[in-house]
């Protein structure tokens, strides 16, 4: 085995692994409760003044509007429309953040991937909306169905990963059939939440259909039951394009998730200063919630933000920097503030899994968990701006949130734990290796990692030298042939290839813009 290849293999929490006996030590990686007390980066009183500037916004300015029909239906709930320009009144937004659910459940394949938005609760996801992939060992190369397969086992594979985001896109899968096979991938190798893509109502609909047959839900059921969601990101500044404003008017219809993401960076799409980029984000998250509301009032919708800053340089985006840091804890501070489940991010510019791409991943994670975030997007494998997913970064970025997960938990107060017994059973100048107290609790005590050594230089040399980054190949390979963990209902795997198989004999279906 070469050396790249022969890294040590993975442990997951939560569940048997194909790769390695597991660890005794089990957390719930699958529901994150925030210990941290959210952190504000500006006052009370800077928040109410922000959200009234981007109540101003809409009224004054207004946004771009490009799909008819959603401008006829802000229309007809009384907002101005002038061409593709609408302007809406902050008693339309008041009205949307009072229908609006404060939080939000959506049930996975099984009940132990469900996912509860609400405050002080954590979902994390990998990297997402990649065209690219990259790994060691078949270096960079545009996203194919063999790509998506595998990192959605590994997706699958870690439970502190909660749901599924737009890892990357099959593009040798042509764009007509293109979302029968994202969809029938992310339901028959994981039993996480899934993501569909907002590129048009027909391709929409196959994939609500789709969802229905894996989940045995009927369209009143599924209309009930939130079981997937989509990411409609404005475009910065002040606009909706057509697919976005249709996406926002299916999912509410449907009763499905909404995540509305502005992605302002500062000094380019959106104003140089952190609270005049979170202004204009605040504005359109807004300015989408209120079509959602007037679809459907109580669709669920949660309030989404990516906010960082570019290279003044080069005009690139820039990745954890302290003006996303701070723009995450605005961004916390005005979804309480409207009281909605919210959506951060992370991430990293980087063009290699390196230093650099470690320490932006952590710093952009930390932020929205100060931040108080509910769900945190692109925290592990994500690479140039979004360009590219590294496999390798995605598992040293699993190392970082189990890590995180483990700190969440709560520490011991207990007398046991203050171990007076054990002080006592120690002679001065001694040690606590064999003592009773410590030989109870040895194997369940420490978290043990995934890809980290901690062995001395002499050892790493006779392992074979390897980074963390090599390590972490063989980490993935042995995920990836272990295969599916998961198993579909034979009967709705029948129907559901069926429904496929109907849809593509009529043309399957175009994305639309």
């Amino acid at each position: 085995m070469s050396r790249v290849a022969a890294g040590r293999r993975g442990r997951r929490r939560g569940g048997n692994s194909a790769t390695a006996r597991p660890s005794a030590r089990q957390t719930n990686y699958s529901q994150l409760d925030n210990p941290f007390p959210p952190v504000k980066a500006i006052s009370d009183d800077q928040v109410e003044a922000l959200h009234n500037t981007s109540l101003r916004v809409l009224e004054e300015l207004g946004i771009k509007v490009l799909l008819p029909k959603a401008r006829d239906i802000y229309q007809q709930a009384g907002a101005r429309v002038e061409g593709e320009m609408v302007y809406i009144g902050r008693e339309l937004v008041e009205e949307a953040l009072r229908s609006a659910p404060k939080t939000i459940h959506l049930r996975g394949g099984i009940e132990k991937r469900d996912i509860h938005l609400q405050p002080g609760r954590m979902a994390m996801q990998c990297a997402g909306g990649c065209p690219n992939a990259t790994d060691l060992v078949r270096g960079r190369r545009p996203g194919s169905k063999r790509d998506f397969d595998e990192l959605l086992l590994m997706c699958q594979h870690y439970d502190v990963l909660n749901f599924i985001p737009p890892i990357v896109e099959p593009q040798d899968v042509a764009t007509h059939e293109r979302h029968y096979t994202w969809m029938d991938s992310q339901l028959t190798l994981t039993d996480k939440v899934p993501f569909v893509f907002s590129r048009g109502r027909p391709q929409v609909m196959d994939c609500f259909a789709m969802m229905r047959i894996a989940r045995g839900l009927s369209e009143a059921e599924f209309k009930q039951t939130t079981v997937c969601y989509t990411v409609i990101n404005t475009n910065s500044p002040r606009q909706i394009d057509i697919p976005m404003g249709q996406g926002l008017i299916d999912f509410a219809e449907h009763g499905q998730m909404s995540i509305i993401t502005p992605f302002t960076l500062m000094g380019a799409m959106a104003p140089i200063t952190p609270a005049g980029a979170m202004t204009l984000s605040h504005a359109e998250t807004l300015a989408g919630l209120v079509l959602t509301q007037l679809v459907n009032p109580g669709a669920p919708v949660c309030y989404g933000t990516f906010t960082s800053n570019v290279d003044m340089k080069s005009g690139s985006p820039a990745l954890g920097t302290p003006e996303q840091f701070k723009a995450n804890l605005i961004a916390g501070q005005l979804a309480r503030y409207v009281g909605l489940p919210w959506r951060s991010a992370s991430g990293s510019a980087a063009a290699v899994a390196d230093v650099q791409a470690a320490h932006e991943t952590q710093m952009g994670t930390w932020g929205t968990v100060l931040a108080g975030a509910n769900v945190v997007m692109h925290a592990a494998g994500w690479l140039e701006s979004g360009l590219s997913v590294s496999y390798e970064k995605f598992i040293t970025d699993v190392e970082m949130l189990q890590i995180m997960a483990e700190v969440f938990t709560p520490t011991g107060g207990t007398e046991a734990d203050l171990a007076f017994e054990a002080i006592k059973e120690v002679e001065p100048g001694g040690h606590f290796f064999a003592c009773a107290h410590t030989m109870e609790r040895f194997e369940t005590a420490f978290y043990e990692p995934i890809v980290y050594d901690w062995c001395n230089y002499g050892t790493w040399v006779e392992r074979g030298e390897q980074t963390a980054t090599e390590r972490a190949t063989g980490i993935w390979q042995a995920i990836v042939a272990a295969g599916a963990q998961v198993t579909m209902d034979g009967e709705r795997q029948a129907h559901m290839d069926a429904f496929v198989a109907k849809r593509k004999a009529e043309g399957g279906a175009e994305p639309e813009s």
